[in-house]
């Protein structure tokens, strides 16, 4: 196969990075806190879940791979609370520990909107599709730790350090088939679009359009013929 020397060319780094940038952009949101993650990336050989909260979920089509993140106690209540409290719950009303089945929840549904922007990303950006599983959240002491191999070929693992605002530490796994996209052709990336936009944009419309005119085929008929 022949290339062109100066084809883009997106591998795991580019892959990572967008994961990545999916969980501080969906977290910070979320949170309404800041969410960053170290410049440093980890180069494992296998993917695992650890104390004290782990959530997992498997992606394939395109590409195949599996996501790991291991939140500390700490890291995951304050994630937990932050989001619960910007939706105007009070706050002798939260969960108080960790192990709760209410946060595992929630945390599976911060989890579930990350991999959904990814995949929105991988999309847009690759022009390939994947698929995710739902999200798996596990409380889990400290003398526990569960393996996830996914069906992969050839595997690259990697491991990020993600810091919330109060600066406690949580860890992104990834592990994907060894994989490059390189660009062919050039193409415009389509940018996702605001909610908030397309629903004032339809208040708009809704607010120009005139009424619509009732018809008939009685009345359809009529004009056919110039009547």
């Amino acid at each position: 196969m022949i290339t062109d020397e100066n084809s883009t060319v997106f591998g795991t780094e580019d892959i990572l990075r967008s994961l990545c940038n999916s969980i501080t952009k969906v977290l910070t949101v979320a949170t309404q806190s800041q969410i960053r993650y170290s410049g440093m990336v980890q180069r494992i050989t296998k993917t695992c879940l650890k104390p004290d909260i782990g959530c997992f979920v498997l992606f394939d089509g395109g590409f195949s791979g599996l996501v790991v993140i291991n939140f500390s106690a700490a890291s995951a209540m304050e994630l937990y609370q932050s989001y619960m409290l910007s939706m105007n719950m009070a706050k002798d009303e939260l969960a108080s520990s960790h192990t709760s089945d209410e946060v595992s929840n929630v945390m599976g549904e911060l989890m579930n909107q990350i991999v959904g922007d990814f995949t929105s990303k991988v999309a847009r950006e690759l022009q390939t599709h994947i698929t995710q599983s739902q999200p798996k959240m596990l409380a889990l002491h400290k003398q526990v730790m569960l393996s996830v191999d996914a069906n992969l070929d050839q595997p690259e693992a990697r491991r990020v350090t993600f810091f919330t605002g109060s600066n406690n530490i949580f860890y992104l796994e990834l592990a994907i088939d060894r994989t490059e996209f390189i660009k062919l052709n050039d193409f415009e990336t389509l940018q996702a679009p605001d909610p908030d936009e397309l629903i004032a944009q339809a208040n708009a419309q809704s607010v120009r359009a005139p009424a619509p005119v009732v018809s008939n085929d009685h009345d359809d008929l009529l004009k056919s013929l110039d009547m």
